[in-house]
């Protein structure tokens, strides 16, 4: 949690305001007790009625200055905590975008929304109530101590006693308690998790009457949750009957010394009032400390939680090549984009998903990726924008390694529609201006025009038609020419449809395809695809299977050649 205070750095001013203003209202207050007890021994004892009123006007200032203090504690507090959650949350935001494929599939969705959620407001809360009370509730039980013993040592001993237990209580419940709460915040991923999965996948789980299951795996994982949350919520619970006991136990005892020291003389009764008032405000301060020590045991949690989020390295580093770096961009003999053994794993426990792959490719060719499920197709050009390194080898772009390579450039002269069509909520030109922020609608309807779906953007109303979250208003066929036309709007010199027009019939598909080999600017085209139709008039064919180049050549060279090939070709038509 420590680490996370660097997002306090500019609200030093509130940091330093709040807890002294806080301290300014517990001086107010402690003078309290010490008022009461001369209205009782001089006021109330001597029949002095004016001193009476003059010490409530007293009392009411010392209420008016110690509120105006509270309000200004509470506003600087609130201030920093909001500060710091903010720059918290766009930080770790940032650090999730930077991570590559590989570490978001080890972290997992499910973990790192929560984080970004319910364990920043948890350390934002921490951070809130740590500035409000850290000074005052110590400084109150302390100088509650400190001013009994103005009034009598002896009686002021029990105050020393029950502070010194109840820290002890304190310090035990938080080593106990702080490793429940981490292993709470733990069963909300997995709750998050199958929540989910459960609203994504309603369709699916209807379809195969999957209902009671997912119901009954819900129950078990949020009873789990429950057993979790039940041992820590019992352990933080016992802090205040705890703290009521002790402070109750030693009200007793002082009542009865002070009653026995009032009867020798040794006290006035406004004193022993004032010890009485000093224990109370004890009592109420530890009992706001102990809530604070639960409410910072859940912030540390959590922010242990986000810290193991930020300790996650990209295992993509984004390197600049250097002046004078070997590379050879204009040599097109060599290949606009290699291949050169490359190798992949996604794991260093797994199996390859790509073995010794060979290729290259000129500038303007067309490339048709075929094979069977699991084949490794999409993981070929996953490789080419870096959204994973190969394991062994080269991808080379322009002559250069893509390792060494600036990451947002490369992928700024890339294309990609991937398998699944995921377009965002708003207007058909923003999701469209995602290719090209710039583009003017000119440009967007020639890139629309291109993916055939003309017809999409009319029954919209134009450009200006409203996109659902995730494209859910539209047909899968429409989401995917959409997500075609983003792609041609940013006019990329390498386009790479990854089985992008599945959900298209095969008239569409046939247009959409001739419309790309017909653009004026130059593209290298990658198309990954499972029917032979959509790769039969490519440059090249890469027949993959389990990994391995199994087959390299045209459509006609294929059919002969390669009998993977020619199985898929035959089970299409």
């Amino acid at each position: 949690m420590k680490d996370l205070l660097r997002y306090l750095k500019e609200y030093k001013t509130e940091c330093v305001l709040a807890p002294l203003f806080k301290m300014l209202e517990a001086i107010f207050e402690l003078f309290v007790p010490l008022v009461v007890a001369s209205i009782i021994d001089k006021g109330i004892g001597g029949g002095d009625r004016a001193y009476i009123v003059k010490c409530c006007g007293i009392m009411i200032t010392l209420g008016i200055v110690g509120l105006i203090s509270a309000v200004s504690a509470q506003y600087m507090a609130a201030k920093a905590a909001v500060g710091f959650a903010t720059g918290l949350r766009s930080d770790l935001f940032k650090h999730i975008m930077s991570l590559s494929h590989k570490n978001i599939d080890e972290s997992g969705t499910s973990t790192m929304i929560t984080r970004m959620t319910a364990d920043v407001n948890q350390a934002q809360t921490g951070v809130n109530m740590f500035l409000r009370l850290f000074l005052r509730s110590p400084f109150i039980v302390f100088g509650a101590m400190i001013m009994a013993f103005t009034i009598d040592a002896n009686a002021a001993l029990i105050f020393v006693a029950v502070i010194a237990v109840l820290f002890i209580v304190v310090g035990l419940t938080m080593r106990f308690n702080i490793p429940m709460l981490k292993r709470v915040q733990g069963r909300l991923d997995k709750i998050t998790l199958l929540t989910r999965e459960n609203l994504m996948g309603a369709r699916v789980i209807r379809a195969f009457t999957m209902e009671e299951k997912e119901r009954d795996d819900f129950e078990k994982t949020n009873d789990g949750l429950l057993m979790e949350q039940r041992l820590a919520g019992h352990l933080s619970a016992m802090l205040n009957p705890m703290t009521f006991v002790l402070i109750n136990a030693a009200v007793i005892v002082l009542i009865y010394i002070g009653a026995l020291k009032v009867e020798t003389g040794i006290l006035t009764k406004g004193q022993v009032v004032a010890l009485y008032n000093y224990m109370s405000q004890i009592l109420v301060e530890l009992i706001k400390l102990a809530n604070l020590i639960v409410l910072l045991n859940k912030a540390i949690a959590s922010g242990d939680r986000i810290n193991d989020l930020f300790r996650i390295e990209p295992d993509i580093k984004d390197t600049y090549r250097e002046e004078g770096q070997p590379g050879d961009p204009g040599n097109e003999d060599e290949g606009f984009i290699r291949f050169e053994h490359v190798s992949l794993k996604y794991s260093d426990t797994g199996d390859e998903a790509l073995s010794d792959i060979d290729l290259s490719v000129k500038r303007g060719e067309t490339i048709g990726i075929i094979g069977g499920t699991g084949s490794g197709k999409s993981s070929v050009v996953n490789l080419i924008p870096r959204f994973y390194d190969a394991t062994h080898g080269k991808v080379i772009v322009d002559g250069l390694d893509v390792k060494g390579q600036d990451i947002k450039a490369l992928r700024a002269r890339i294309g990609m529609v991937p398998q699944k069509a995921v377009l965002f909520k708003g207007t058909i030109a923003e999701n469209l201006r995602w290719g090209n922020e710039d583009a003017n609608e000119d440009e967007l309807a020639e890139a629309v025009r291109m993916a055939v779906c003309t017809d999409v953007v009319d029954a919209k109303g134009g450009f200006d038609g409203m996109i659902e979250q995730n494209g859910r208003n539209l047909s899968g066929g429409q989401r995917q020419r959409l997500t075609i036309a983003r792609a041609l709007v940013r006019k990329p010199e390498i386009l790479i449809l990854d089985d992008s027009a599945s959900a298209l019939d095969f008239a569409t598909d046939l247009k959409l395809r001739r419309n790309i080999a017909q653009t004026d600017h130059k593209m290298t085209v990658f198309i990954v695809s499972q029917r032979t139709s959509a790769v039969q008039n490519a440059d090249k064919i890469m027949v993959l299977d389990d990994g391995c180049v199994v087959g390299l050549g045209t459509h006609e060279d294929l059919l002969k050649d390669c009998p993977v090939y020619k199985e898929i070709y035959d089970s299409n038509t």
